[in-house]
């Protein structure tokens, strides 16, 4: 159960699979390149994606101000690495078309059903509402001008890694974001689906963490989540609950 406090709170939301459904640009990707079955197992691709996209980002240090070369670098063999855990070989060409394809469709996206309506009845209730989310400050702004997010949260409240210096799971972003929102870490929380980035992130940053598992992901590490929830309706829930017990 969640701890009860008469303090308003900080509550920040992860934006890529989080926000919106990251799994429908890729699987869109992977079906014009590779002509996949829709019996491929493509929530497994996803999180092998995902797993991939993390460790390469570690490997290359592409948490701050990385090199163009290194991110693009970064951004095709992640596709290879993915694929090979299928037994499929790219054929040269094949990771950059596919990045192409993934880059082209993550700007048609729609959020999550119930997000925006959370969001909304969180702020009316007088809470710091933001996002904070690791990524090229441009390329992730893009995103949350195709999810018209700068006409539901302030932008001041949005932190992008690539503008700030630091990224998931370095708890100094965690840090900053208390300093520039005169909020802190004893009463902010965290809704995120990685479970590198954003539980183990939050976890050491002393913040509650809301582990948005939609995906039935397994741990990584030791890290606990505070709660679990597969849907917003399930967020909404948990974050109801607190409210009754503020």
């Amino acid at each position: 159960m969640m701890e009860s406090n008469n303090t308003t709170k900080a509550i920040f939301f992860d934006l890529d699979d989080t926000l919106y459904d990251h799994l429908q640009p890729l699987r869109g990707a992977l079906e014009e390149v590779l002509g996949l079955p829709e019996s491929f197992d493509y929530a497994l691709a996803y999180h092998r994606f995902r797993y991939y996209s993390d460790w390469l980002s570690a490997q290359e240090d592409l948490s701050a101000v990385p090199e163009p070369d290194a991110v693009e670098r970064m951004r095709c063999r992640r596709f290879e690495l993915t694929m090979a855990d299928f037994g499929i070989e790219l054929q040269p060409g094949q990771a950059q078309e596919l990045q192409r394809r993934y880059l082209t469709r993550q700007f048609q996206i729609t959020p999550f059903q119930g997000a925006y309506d959370l969001i909304r009845r969180l702020q009316a209730e007088g809470h710091t509402v933001g996002l904070i989310t690791n990524g090229e400050g441009q390329h992730q702004r893009r995103k949350l001008e195709a999810l018209d997010a700068f006409g539901l949260v302030d932008e001041q409240l949005v932190f992008i890694s690539g503008e700030v210096g630091y990224a998931k799971p370095d708890g100094r972003l965690f840090e900053h974001v208390n300093k520039q929102t005169g909020t802190t870490a004893d009463h902010s929380y965290y809704i995120g689906d990685s479970w590198r980035n954003d539980v183990a992130g939050a976890v050491d940053a002393g913040w509650k963490i809301i582990w948005f598992n939609h995906r039935e992901a397994s741990p990584e590490s030791d890290h606990q989540p505070h709660f679990t929830a597969r849907n917003y309706e399930e967020i909404s829930h948990l974050l109801t609950f607190e409210q009754v017990r503020s």
